[in-house]
């Protein structure tokens, strides 16, 4: 499988999309106008084992709901997860057997070398 998660109005996200070289060899979802389902969802978990490392702790959502002074539980991330798209760290690649997700440098390069070789 191939198939990117990204925010089309997200500039860090076009940047990375445009150094993919066969770009038209992935699947893409925009996530604001298609949300992910709990079926996706599901396949990302079990690449990663981790509903917080999907989770994007900078959405400003994130900070209004005051969710950075609570204990969240896997569940309860799951669950934010599938209410608004802006908890879903972005990009989220997912080439083959491998994802890839956030924009860290170190995270972009690896996804980069696996892509586009």
């Amino acid at each position: 499988m191939k198939k990117i998660y990204h925010l089309k109005t997200c500039d860090t996200c076009k940047k990375i999309l445009k150094q993919i070289k066969n770009l038209d060899q992935f699947e893409l979802q925009e996530i604001k106008t298609n949300p992910i389902n709990e079926e996706q969802l599901a396949e990302m978990y079990v690449h990663t084992k981790s509903y917080e490392v999907l989770f994007n702790k900078r959405a400003q959502l994130y900070k209004e709901l005051g969710l950075k002074d609570k204990n969240l539980t896997e569940a309860d991330y799951k669950k934010y997860l599938l209410e608004h798209y802006t908890f879903l760290a972005r990009p989220v690649i997912i080439f083959n057997d491998q994802i890839f997700v956030g924009n860290s440098p170190k995270t972009i390069e690896a996804m980069l070398q696996k892509v586009n070789n």
